[in-house]
């Protein structure tokens, strides 16, 4: 059990280690940046980079599903 414990911490390590990755390219993007730019009235100005990133991920996705 301890081997499937293992493995399973990590992936887990392992995923976090990619989201971080990713969202560090994702915020560093002209598309990204461009979208900030453009949600200035409709953003809390307290909201993190991962709040962010996850908007943009969404609405891009939505947009892409039309």
């Amino acid at each position: 059990m301890s081997n499937s414990s293992s493995t399973n911490s990590s992936h887990a390590a392992d995923n976090a280690q990619l989201w971080q990755s990713l969202k560090s390219a994702i915020a560093t993007s002209s598309g990204f940046q461009s979208w900030q730019a453009e949600q200035v009235s409709s953003i809390a100005p307290d909201a993190s980079t991962e709040q962010l990133v996850r908007l943009y991920i969404r609405e891009t996705l939505e947009t892409l599903a039309y």
